[in-house]
């Protein structure tokens, strides 16, 4: 009988062009992103932690900020305007809806925003507008995977699991690149 191979969760916090996030990657690639405010990281801590408990109960937890540093690297240029695709392996959890309008948003070009009326009709599911936005709400890698991009049909912004003002600093920061 062989034994299966630990696994591991490497996490770490990181300060960006002013920005506090917070990050996880497994050997398969960024498995978690989120931003953190304020002088106390608990709360950020609390809610990878729930998140990994939930989506990796097995794996063994290490801080290991140079694990994350090819991450941490790519964030920071895009950041600061220098990227505007990300070239790095995910490891994203979830169900086979959500990674599919995860995967509607990867499609949505850098500057550019869309409806979650226009992610629904991208999956072929017009009629899934609520269960779009759920599923953007459960997006564990932000920033990457550019939830960010979606508003409201009405052009307003809508939630964000990392604020709202922290989406349109993100929004700001891609139109100011094109």
């Amino acid at each position: 009988m062989q034994m299966e191979a630990a696994k591991t969760i490497y996490w770490g916090e990181a300060s960006i062009v002013a920005s506090n996030l917070i990050l996880a990657a497994t050997e398969e690639g960024l498995c978690y992103v989120q931003f953190h405010e304020g002088e106390s990281n608990e709360r950020g801590q609390t809610e990878l932690f729930k998140w990994g408990q939930r989506h990796c109960p097995a794996y063994t937890w290490v801080k290991d900020g140079v694990a994350l540093q090819p991450y941490v690297h790519q964030i920071e240029e895009y950041l600061k305007g220098l990227r505007t695709v990300f070239a790095l392996p995910l490891d994203l959890r979830g169900t086979e809806f959500q990674q599919g309008v995860w995967r509607v948003l990867n499609e949505i070009p850098h500057g550019q925003t869309h409806s979650y009326t226009q992610v629904a009709e991208g999956l072929d599911k017009s009629s899934a507008v609520r269960a779009v936005g759920t599923a953007i709400g459960a997006n564990p890698v932000l920033i990457v995977v550019p939830c960010h991009r979606v508003i409201g049909k009405n052009g307003t912004l809508t939630g964000y699991r990392g604020g709202l003002a922290n989406k349109e600093k993100l929004l700001q920061l891609e139109r100011a690149g094109l």
